[in-house]
């Protein structure tokens, strides 16, 4: 006979928070720009009118970390102090709508600093980690892949087997470099950039995939990922040219203006694919998932304004057969990081987890980060998100100021080639 107890129901405490008060309204929102590697991140911490009651989230856009942080500041955080902590949904359309214009990565970035910081509040009241506000687990821990680069087929096949022997299952491979395709010397006066050749590219992949069956075998799951920075006919080509090698995915073969060009490449080959990187808005990626154009969707969840849109997200894709793969290279904060692997342990469509090694500076930085085991990330039971934030020792690992390099890409004779 069942007795009403369940020798798991006492595994969690419950929130100290819960009979502080019945509805805790938003007292500040601190914003925190930090670099402790090669990425500027940016974690808003929304603090309450509950003593230690607070939530973290992600707003980085590490390109124009100082226009998000103004946007906050200025805009953001001022429009939603005193309002009620558990009116995520209205906060996130007031806040979206508040400014008229509206989805773009600015603004998107800094509302879902904020998103993400009330769910993490959220759970925070429940005593629960997020994950269980959705539903609980579908899986114990998400597989995650990581990237093997090299600067030929050997060193990559090298790097690859180091990930394997460490229980990764899933890596994405690249050669040469982010571009993927060495340059001759470009003509003088030529501006700078990242140059790169597309037709070495399109000689040069093929053959690496080709290589990495022969040597890893068909254990391994294999991705890899374009950067846009083909012309449409030519990703046609690429993607039918990498069929005979069974990718786990390619991804964003074609940059977000192109992407009527994803109907040819459905029709000539069965790769999988996968795109959304640069999107800011779900209505791009919706017709992509509707005619089931894509099979997996590669947001940046704070490039669509956190979690609540990307929730909706994922059950929409979810109705189509689409799978998630959210971004999570190191411009991702541990703190958006976090929020990714809950909603890759409750979403029934994920697919995989990027994921980037992060060093020990970071992981002092952000007590509780999870960590891989044998090719899966696990979420801690603590409520939330379950990871905190050391903004005293982020403040001592300040932001360069630089504009970037790798997103200037030009073709041989120094055109630019857009990302």
């Amino acid at each position: 006979m069942w007795t009403g107890a369940s020798p798991r129901s006492s595994a969690r405490p419950a929130s100290p928070f819960r009979r502080a008060v019945a509805h805790p309204a938003i007292k500040n929102v601190d914003v925190h720009l930090t670099q402790p590697g090669g990425s500027r991140l940016i974690v808003v911490k929304v603090q309450t009118d509950v003593d230690g009651l607070y939530g973290l989230g992600c707003a980085t856009f590490t390109q124009r970390h100082r226009a998000v942080e103004s946007a906050l500041r200025s805009h953001i955080g001022p429009l939603v102090i005193g309002r009620d902590v558990h009116q995520i949904e209205d906060i996130w359309q007031t806040s979206m709508v508040n400014g008229y214009w509206r989805n773009g990565p600015v603004l998107n970035n800094a509302i879902s600093g904020v998103d993400m910081a009330l769910w993490d509040i959220k759970g925070k009241l429940a005593g629960m980690p997020c994950y269980e506000l959705w539903g609980g687990k579908c899986r114990p821990a998400a597989a995650v892949y990581t990237h093997a680069d090299g600067r030929d087929e050997n060193e990559v096949v090298a790097n690859a087997r180091r990930f394997m022997d460490q229980g990764y299952r899933f890596i994405r491979c690249q050669i040469g470099g982010y571009a993927g395709g060495a340059a001759r010397t470009p003509p003088d006066d030529a501006l700078p950039g990242d140059y790169f050749a597309p037709r070495e590219k399109l000689h040069r992949i093929p053959k690496l995939f080709e290589h990495l069956r022969h040597e890893l075998g068909e254990e391994v799951e294999l991705l890899h990922d374009v950067h846009e920075r083909l012309a449409p006919i030519d990703a046609v080509w690429l993607a039918k040219a990498l069929e005979p090698y069974r990718l786990f995915f390619l991804e964003d073969i074609l940059a977000p203006e192109d992407i009527e060009w994803f109907t040819q490449v459905r029709a000539v080959c069965a790769t999988p694919l996968a795109m959304g990187e640069l999107f800011n808005h779900p209505r791009e990626i919706t017709p992509l998932v509707a005619q089931r154009l894509i099979d997996f969707i590669r947001v940046h969840p704070s490039q669509l304004g956190g979690v609540t849109p990307c929730l909706k997200l994922a059950n929409v894709c979810a109705a189509f057969g689409v799978r998630t793969a959210w971004h999570g290279p190191g411009d991702v904060s541990p703190v958006g990081m976090a929020a990714n692997i809950h909603m890759d342990v409750a979403c029934h469509n994920f697919g995989i987890q990027e994921w980037a090694t992060r060093s020990a500076l970071e992981y002092d930085m952000f007590p509780g980060f999870a960590q891989v085991r044998d090719g899966y990330v696990y979420p801690n039971d603590q409520p939330g998100w379950g990871i905190d934030f050391d903004a005293a020792l982020a403040a001592r690992y300040p932001c360069d100021e630089e504009n970037p390099e790798w997103t200037v890409s030009r073709l041989p004779d120094g055109t630019l080639a857009r990302p």
